[in-house]
């Protein structure tokens, strides 16, 4: 199982039922949405449990170099808000949430602040942040690409008010103007026009990270968010379990015939990693939530999924994978807005699955997948993490899949191919 040269690691298979409690890592998108907050607020904050990861470091270095300190040397990270200064440079990885919600931060700073990150994430979009900023007051350069690289010349200030933006390729989108928006002069009027907000409950998420710190958000409209401003303040939360992590765990339970429970699943949340209760039931999985956590026990039958996913986008590669082993079809749909992930998952997904003996159509919002007998081979992650995931739910139940780049689960996992593996340990030893 250990990863070689080629960088190519053997997905353990499940040759026995796997029965288990898996205790996950922090929410990366509250983590990094309480990181933000805190390095805007009026006072010292302390962010429990954080999710130690690449993109929360990502973010933790961002907003040290505009001048907040971020003391990440425990399991609980001390943030103390400092003066935002300029001329400096952002590196955001791969990471959605810092290439989108330190921007808006940037601007408030005195000086230009630079921002690249890697390869893949030079095509993510952006233009639709990027255009509601100078619409803001904000003055922004990226020589009309849209993309990375860019920079933000800010002043000190920015005038803020009401911005009208196509959120439909991001909901991040919508965040990234939220969350710093009570620090602008005007305060941020955010009226989306276009096709629907994808994956709206991570827009819910902000909104109540906001009124947590006292902030005043109106969302009483569809399509409309309005945050007035005014302090920020500075409060000491703790982060949820990452519930989307959960879903190769969850359905390693079904792929096995087993039995997994996952702690700590809170009874109510905006993560929408919660959905995989609905969706799994569905699907053919006993679901059951109580005070020990969440459980799924695997029942011999993996039912096809017909479903529109528009909200849980981060889902779909798990989700596809479980599909591919179902014993009837499966329609995925209303998710065009994930091509423009880590990678493009639509495309990604059809490919590797196909490399695998799967019938997949794809389609411009969506995947049909066919039961078909599946077969070993390499299976290719595109530095993204959720393509992996879908590759070690497939190697449970299919002999002779190799993960190409497995490490890239550590964007939300750290230590995730161990965990998994030891799962697998447990039963032959």
């Amino acid at each position: 199982m250990s990863t070689g040269p080629d960088k190519l690691w053997r997905a353990p298979v499940a040759h026995a039922p796997v029965r288990a409690t898996v205790r996950l890592p922090g929410s990366k998108s509250l983590t990094n949405r309480a990181l933000v907050l805190a390095a805007l607020a009026d006072g010292t904050g302390v962010v429990r449990r954080a999710l130690r990861s690449r993109d929360t470091e990502l973010m933790a270095a961002a907003l040290t170099a505009l001048g907040s300190h971020v003391d990440s040397a425990g399991d609980d990270w001390v943030i103390s808000p400092g003066e935002l200064t300029g001329d400096v440079d952002i590196d955001c990885g791969l990471a959605g949430t810092v290439m989108r919600f330190v921007p808006p931060v940037a601007a408030l700073a005195r000086g230009e602040v630079r921002f690249d990150g890697d390869e893949h994430a030079r095509s993510r979009p952006m233009a639709g942040v990027l255009a509601a900023l100078r619409d803001l007051g904000a003055d922004v350069h990226d020589a009309g690409r849209g993309t990375l690289p860019f920079a933000v010349a800010g002043t000190g200030s920015v005038r803020g008010g009401t911005v009208t933006i196509d959120a439909s390729a991001s909901s991040q989108f919508v965040s990234a103007l939220l969350l710093a928006g009570a620090r602008y002069d005007d305060g941020v009027d955010v009226r989306h026009e276009g096709k629907p907000v994808p994956s709206l409950p991570h827009v819910e998420m902000t909104v109540a990270c906001l009124r947590e710190r006292g902030v005043v958000v109106d969302d009483g409209d569809a399509n409309r968010w309005r945050v007035l401003p005014g302090p920020i303040g500075a409060v000491d939360t703790t982060i949820e379990p990452d519930l989307s992590n959960a879903a190769p765990f969850l359905m390693l339970a079904m792929t096995s015939g087993g039995a997994v429970t996952v702690p700590g699943w809170p009874r109510s949340t905006t993560q929408a990693g919660d959905q995989l209760r609905d969706l799994l039931a569905r699907m053919g999985g006993e679901v059951t939530h109580d005070d020990d956590g969440l459980s799924v026990r695997g029942t011999g039958t993996i039912t096809g999924l017909e479903a529109d996913l528009h909200e849980v986008g981060e889902l779909v590669p798990a989700l596809a994978a479980l599909c591919a082993l179902a014993d009837s079809p499966s329609h995925l749909s209303g998710i065009a807005h994930i091509r423009g992930h880590e990678t493009d998952r639509l495309a990604a997904l059809a490919t590797e699955l196909r490399g695998l003996g799967a019938e997949v159509e794809e389609r411009v919002d969506g995947l049909t997948i066919h039961p078909r007998a599946l077969h070993g081979g390499t299976f290719h992650t595109y530095a993204d993490h959720r393509m992996a995931h879908a590759a070690v739910l497939i190697g449970s139940a299919v002999d002779g899949v190799a993960v190409e780049d497995v490490a890239t689960t550590g964007k939300t996992f750290p230590g995730f191919a161990d965990v998994w593996a030891g799962l697998f340990e447990e039963r032959v030893a």
